[in-house]
């Protein structure tokens, strides 16, 4: 026994060394490779940022839409307003002529003929005049209706703008109450990020389809969203190659819907520190080029560096719980519509 008990620590000793000798090599300090899951910020207010900004986009899309539809239709009225003064001046001629020597009755040009022939003539002419005044006159009421149809319409969208434009007021008040708690106020944002991205796929009303978590998340393996890959590739092709993961199974927010992702400021994977130096100036780069494409890829709000933006606030002050993670100062967050 006591033989035993002796080898029992022998034989322990060299794996524990092996072990610490691993962890060295693997670089103290750093985590693995996935954003610590506690972000900050309640389920609550995560879900008022994602309403706020979802609605916001939703009404800034209808807003297009129906700019460019008035567009269209003032256009289509000015056509139809030319259309309609040359039917009105074809159709006055036609009244002004009658006028002034007296309209030829039906009876009156058939008995005035001196052969059988003129008269078959002379009726054939009366037939193509009623058609042609008819026509005149058909298409003169229905220019007429076209036109007053294309003002009411002009006037409807007119009347859809007024509204989205109500509601794009109330959703920036909804962002500001629900950022009044994790905000002390606007910010200056940051600098980069100018390269353009290739837009995502949108419905021909201008608004975005809507997608659900069906494609492989190739940074986990879970899934995520078309438009989310896409911007994350985006991102990618403009350079920003260092670490990211973006669906998690639990926690709130739109991690777990496959519409988030975190980018690691840091070379190695994510760290559980403040970033400074070139991974700052990473993080600033890769944060104002998600803020400068969000209309082009659809994206709801980033957070970096104590700061967020949304579509309605522009930047704002942003404090978490004061963890690196928390407060997103060692990685940029991405949430997608």
């Amino acid at each position: 026994m006591p033989r035993t008990s002796l080898t029992r620590p022998r034989l322990r000793r060299p794996l524990t060394v092996l072990l610490a000798a691993l962890a060295l090599l693997l670089g103290a300090g750093a985590v693995p490779a996935s954003a610590e899951p506690g972000e900050g910020g309640t389920k609550q207010l995560k879900d008022a940022l994602t309403a706020a900004a979802k609605g916001h986009i939703e009404a800034k899309a209808k807003l297009d839409s129906s700019k460019r539809r008035q567009t269209e239709l003032a256009a289509q009225l000015k056509v139809l307003e030319g259309r309609l003064g040359e039917l009105t001046n074809q159709v006055g001629e036609v009244a002004a002529q009658s006028y002034r020597v007296g309209r030829l009755t039906p009876t009156s040009m058939l008995l005035n003929t001196a052969s059988p022939e003129a008269f078959l003539k002379r009726a054939a002419d009366l037939d193509m005049m009623a058609q042609r005044d008819g026509k005149q006159l058909r298409a003169l009421a229905e220019a007429r209706h076209e036109a007053a149809q294309a003002t009411l319409d002009i006037n409807a969208e007119v009347r859809e703008q007024q509204k989205q434009l109500a509601t794009l007021a109330k959703k920036k008040r909804d962002a500001e109450r629900a950022l009044a708690t994790v905000s002390s106020g606007s910010s200056a944002g940051f600098s980069g990020g100018s390269s353009s991205a290739k837009p995502a796929p949108r419905n021909s009303d201008g608004s975005w389809p809507s997608e659900s978590c069906s494609v492989n998340d190739p940074t986990t393996s879970g899934c995520i969203t078309p438009r989310t890959l896409h911007a994350m590739q985006q991102a990618k092709a403009a350079g920003y190659k260092r670490f990211v993961s973006c669906h998690r199974s639990g926690g709130g927010g739109e991690h777990p819907k496959g519409r988030a992702c975190d980018f690691s400021a840091a070379t190695s994977g994510f760290k559980d520190e403040t970033a400074t130096g070139g991974d700052k100036a990473y993080g600033d780069s890769l944060a104002n080029y998600f803020k400068n494409n969000a209309n082009r890829l659809g994206v709801l709000y980033v957070i970096w560096y104590r700061q967020i933006w949304m579509p309605n606030t522009g930047w704002r002050a942003y404090s978490g719980s004061g963890s690196p993670a928390a407060d997103h100062t060692n990685h940029v967050h991405l949430s997608m519509y």
